[in-house]
């Protein structure tokens, strides 16, 4: 019995590594970063708003607790997840905080209400849409970004170079933004400046995990 306990207490001090590696909002942030691809110490500071010696304090400890590794390209150090499933746990724990907490609710409501009158679309409504190509779907996150992973038949347009390429854009067929999901305002951004220029825009507050995981659905 007391090796039983033992055994259970080292178990979940094990658990813990990860529980406490996760108790830093900063840290939470880099992960869901991280989530949209691989990342230099650079990108994540841009992206964060952190200085690169606070972010690589920050790595520092989530690669000691295996969530994240490593590699060296020339002189940058690239950062990615460890494991697909660290992105999946992320998602997750957006979800269960949103249900949980009633504050994430109400500062969800908060930005809804700040973008009143910005509609969205849904995956099913996005996906009959482009079968029929009547939209045209801009992801607007870093390039890298997009060619880690992106939503089938999408058109790569960073958001700083959107305001440059809207010449380019089709005016025959709607517009629908996407970014890093239902926290990111980069397609906010992106719908404003697009609807400004009386281009017909929408947002997907989805991100490219969802539109994987809703097509499984349908396999």
């Amino acid at each position: 019995m007391l090796k039983e306990r033992n055994l259970k207490d080292l178990l979940y001090q094990e658990f813990a590594r990860i529980g406490k590696s996760l108790s830093s909002p900063k840290r939470l942030e880099i992960l869901d970063v991280l989530s949209q691809g691989p990342k230099s110490v650079e990108a994540l500071s841009k992206a964060t708003t952190m200085s690169i010696a606070n972010v690589s304090q920050h790595l520092q400890t989530l690669s000691n607790s295996r969530l994240v590794k490593f590699q060296k390209k020339g002189n940058y150090v690239i950062y990615e997840l460890a494991d697909d499933a660290i992105s999946d746990f992320i998602i997750s724990l957006h979800n269960l905080s949103e249900k949980q907490f009633v504050e994430v609710q109400q500062i969800k409501q908060e930005f809804l209400n700040a973008n009143i009158g910005m509609d969205g679309v849904s995956l099913t409504e996005l996906s009959d849409r482009m079968e029929k190509g009547e939209v045209l779907l801009l992801d607007v996150r870093p390039k890298e970004e997009y060619e880690n992973a992106h939503i089938p038949g999408a058109v790569s347009i960073p958001i700083e170079e959107l305001r440059d390429k809207l010449s380019s854009l089709s005016t025959n067929r709607d517009v629908v933004a996407y970014c890093r999901g239902p926290y990111c305002l980069m397609s906010v951004e992106a719908v404003e400046l697009l609807r400004s220029k009386g281009i017909n825009a929408y947002r997907l507050e989805k991100s490219v995990q969802d539109w994987n995981e809703f097509q499984g659905h349908l396999s």
